[in-house]
């Protein structure tokens, strides 16, 4: 009888150590994601991302753990930023700038700090080129409508350049990120589809504005908290799991 009850008491035991080894594997993530939040809290058209977990069933019905979901991109509005810069746009609403490589290779980011190429075209600080803009050679100025066509004031006159066109995604927050703030599509996130933007409504461009990410530092900081306490909370628990392992091996030698 009492072999018995020490093997039900053992089952019970790994139960409770796996489950808190798998929450203090879950916290771990959980800070990791918090502390890449804080790293890019500065950087211009960054997204925030958070975790998401799931419960592990038993064949019994009870929970024995917690599974990784992986992480999700949020993609709430950040603050809009007067810059001034000649060739900067900001998004307001929903949407992407498309970008593309040398290579043919297609990005969407929300990061319009933009620069003009020699070859006219504009491209941020990685080298990827805005989809469909090619700024004259004679150009002195350019204009964004909200609308965004882009309008360009030459040696000859006002000249129309272009449009700039946003991509949209049925599930954004599936994109996978590439490089800083450079998202590619994925069979998660579907495909893109190409919208325009509007001079009354949503989106829009603003021109000579850039838009700041959606990190929270206060609220973050207070997610690490969170995520720290929880994590101590399990560890205190795989310790209490050790020790009642190593008494009912004690006990079954008795």
């Amino acid at each position: 009888m009492r072999s018995r009850s020490c093997s039900k008491k053992g089952t019970n035991v790994d139960r409770a150590l796996y489950a808190a080894a798998t929450g203090m594997a879950a916290q771990q993530k959980n800070l990791d994601t918090i502390a890449a939040n804080l790293a890019n809290a500065d950087v211009t058209g960054f997204k925030r991302s958070s975790m998401r977990f799931s419960a592990l069933a038993a064949s019994d019905g009870g929970a024995i753990g917690v599974a990784s979901l992986g992480r999700r991109l949020v993609f709430g509005q950040g603050k809009l930023l007067k810059t001034g810069g000649p060739f900067d746009c900001a998004i307001s609403g929903p949407g992407f700038f498309i970008v593309s490589d040398d290579r043919g290779r297609h990005a969407y980011t929300r990061d319009g700090s933009f620069e003009r190429a020699a070859d006219g075209s504009l491209r941020d600080r990685r080298g990827w080129r805005l989809e469909g803009i090619r700024i004259p050679a004679d150009a002195v100025s350019v204009r964004v409508a909200r609308d965004g066509r882009v309008s360009a004031q030459t040696t000859h006159g006002a000249r129309k350049i272009g449009r700039i066109r946003l991509a949209v995604f049925p599930a954004p927050e599936r994109l996978h990120p590439i490089a800083g703030t450079l998202l590619a599509a994925s069979p998660e996130s579907g495909a893109a589809r190409t919208i325009e933007a509007s001079a009354i409504g949503k989106p829009q461009i603003r021109f000579g504005m850039l838009e700041a990410s959606n990190v929270s530092v206060v609220e973050e900081m207070m997610a690490i908290l969170g995520a720290q306490r929880a994590y101590e909370a399990n560890a205190k628990g795989v310790q209490a799991a050790d020790e009642m392992l190593r008494i009912a091996d004690n006990l079954n030698r008795g």
